[in-house]
């Protein structure tokens, strides 16, 4: 009887075990059925998510694009612009360009009668400077792309410009973003002018290298430096065994 009861406990036991084991198998089958939704509403929010990275940077693509258009565009506008600082507040008496096309020809050594075609002219859009603060330059129109080139020139090759002990400084009328641009060159410029190199910054904003008979050129200012910097290294070298 002793045995017959220890069984019977045996029995009971059993069955109480594959009893929780049934309801444990049947919670992990549930849980696993959870599981699989979880990583399925994952799969389809991770789809989603990449979806809208690939949209978002397409937006941005597109976005970059209209963005240089637009600078360019202001830029095509401004192509027969010049930017001049340096003349005192007020010297032009209210008319700036008859102003302009008499000093000018003066500051720049034109010959005896020359008579710019000046479009426009105006001081920048800005309140007057105080008597400490960098004078607001003049904006001035040419009526033809070819004039404004050819006073940039000028302007090059008589180097530093005075106008009545003021000093004179002409350069494009370009757009902020486009003089960020190329103002990242320069340093590579200043190497390439302490050592001698002939080079030139291009519209909109390419650096050219000329060296013998060749011509290099750069959109990337660390490019740029890099080649120098080898090419320096190179002709040290040269100057060395020679």
């Amino acid at each position: 009887k002793h045995i017959l009861a220890t069984l019977n406990n045996v029995v009971e036991s059993l069955k109480a075990l594959t009893n929780a084991v049934e309801e444990m198998r049947a919670e992990n089958k549930d849980f696993q059925r959870r599981l699989n939704e979880v990583e399925q509403r994952t799969d389809a929010l991770e789809e989603e998510l990449e979806k809208e990275k690939q949209h978002t940077a397409a937006l941005d693509s597109k976005t970059a694009a209209l963005a240089q258009r637009l600078d360019d565009q202001e830029n095509r506008a401004r192509r027969n612009n010049l930017q001049i600082l340096g003349f005192p507040e007020q010297i032009e008496k209210g008319k700036p360009i008859q102003f302009l096309q008499e000093a000018l020809p003066k500051l720049l050594g034109l010959a005896d009668g020359t008579q710019l075609e000046v479009e426009r002219a105006h001081h920048t859009l800005a309140p007057h400077p105080e008597a400490s603060q960098r004078l607001c330059p003049f904006i001035v129109t040419f009526l033809r792309f070819q004039e404004k080139e050819m006073i940039i020139c000028k302007a090059k090759e008589r180097g530093a410009l005075d106008w009545e002990g003021n000093k004179i400084l002409i350069f494009p009328d370009l757009s902020k973003e486009l003089q960020e641009k190329r103002r990242t060159f320069l340093d590579v410029k200043k190497q390439l002018r302490e050592q001698g190199a002939k080079y030139g910054l291009f519209y909109p904003a390419t650096l050219k290298i000329f060296l013998e008979v060749r011509v290099y050129s750069f959109i990337n200012p660390k490019e740029a430096q890099a080649f120098w910097k080898k090419q320096k290294s190179l002709l040290e070298r040269k100057e060395a065994v020679e």
